[in-house]
């Protein structure tokens, strides 16, 4: 049988060890471990410090890159565009940047004939009939007949905002203001400022791929409205990547596209912008299309302009 003293006995073995094992712990910690330890913090934050002042170098010089084009803008773009008329698209994923690629058109001296922020209701494929209805609701010859509402309405809206074709009748001017307010009412569209008559060109404003479960209809959609202008006028779409379905990578992946519509796929910033203006440029006044910026398939970074 075991009697208490036995247990005091054993009791006072288990505390004796811990006891023991804290002090050698301890001492263990105290040495070469804990220099180890120090060593290894040590090292961290000077790697962690090391990286930071990278990452505010690299921040610092994209800022001078940044403004060291829009110096040059001041330089290379005014007079550029001068007695040229150019309106203005801006896709939902393009807002951000859209007001620099006007700023940097107006510096070349467009005339802007009009800014039309173009709603997700417009490229959401629920829209389809409403849109159908509207197009089909104005007499117009020659729109597309496949059943595409963005397709159709596209055709529509390059027909009353761009120049038509030599030797058709202009369009009135309340007619235009008629067809973009039953657009406006309907929430597909909204126009930013007064339409100031028909443009010979257009800059369509466009970012990122849609993600959402209906994201290929949506990103066709916008290929769609591309495609339509382009039939009118010519086009530059300033975007932003050109990866994942975006406008600007089916249109560099279409042996057809491509040809007539330029792309820049860095317009998010203000290099991107100045380059967006000389593509508009090299359109014009070359009647040439061409893929710049630094993405996936660009041919250069920017145009090279006759001198």
């Amino acid at each position: 049988m075991i009697n208490f003293r036995y247990h005091v006995v054993s009791l006072t073995a288990v505390f004796l060890a811990l006891a023991i094992g804290l002090v050698v712990g301890t001492a263990a910690l105290n040495g070469p471990v804990a220099d180890s330890l120090k060593e290894n913090v040590n090292a961290l934050r000077k790697d962690n410090s090391q990286m930071r002042q990278s990452v505010n170098s690299l921040q610092k010089e994209l800022d001078m890159e940044e403004d060291f084009a829009a110096e040059m803008a001041q330089v290379v773009l005014p007079g550029k565009l001068a007695g040229h008329r150019v309106l203005v698209l801006s896709l939902p994923s393009g807002r951000d940047h859209t007001e620099g690629v006007v700023k940097m058109l107006q510096l070349a001296g467009a005339n802007i004939t009009g800014r039309i922020d173009i709603q997700d209701k417009f490229i959401n494929p629920d829209s389809n009939n409403n849109l159908l209805e509207l197009a089909n609701g104005v007499q117009v010859s020659g729109l597309p007949g496949n059943g595409h509402g963005v397709e159709t309405s596209s055709a529509l809206l390059a027909s009353v905002l761009l120049d038509r074709p030599q030797g058709s009748p202009a369009t009135p001017d309340a007619e235009r203001r008629s067809v973009l307010q039953s657009y406006a009412t309907a929430g597909y569209l909204t126009p930013e400022d007064k339409i100031n008559g028909a443009a010979e060109a257009v800059v369509l404003v466009s970012g990122q791929p849609y993600v959402d479960k209906d994201s290929a209809k949506k990103d066709e959609s916008v290929v769609k409205i591309a495609e339509q202008f382009d039939r009118t006028g010519a086009i530059v779409v300033g975007g932003m990547g050109s990866a994942g379905g975006n406008v600007v990578s089916v249109v560099r992946g279409d042996p057809v596209l491509s040809q007539t519509i330029s792309t820049v796929d860095n317009a998010n910033t203000v290099q991107g912008q100045l380059v967006t203006s000389l593509a508009l440029v090299q359109q014009l006044t070359e009647k040439k299309a061409g893929q710049y910026g630094v993405g996936d398939n660009a041919a250069s970074l920017l145009p090279k302009l006759p001198q």
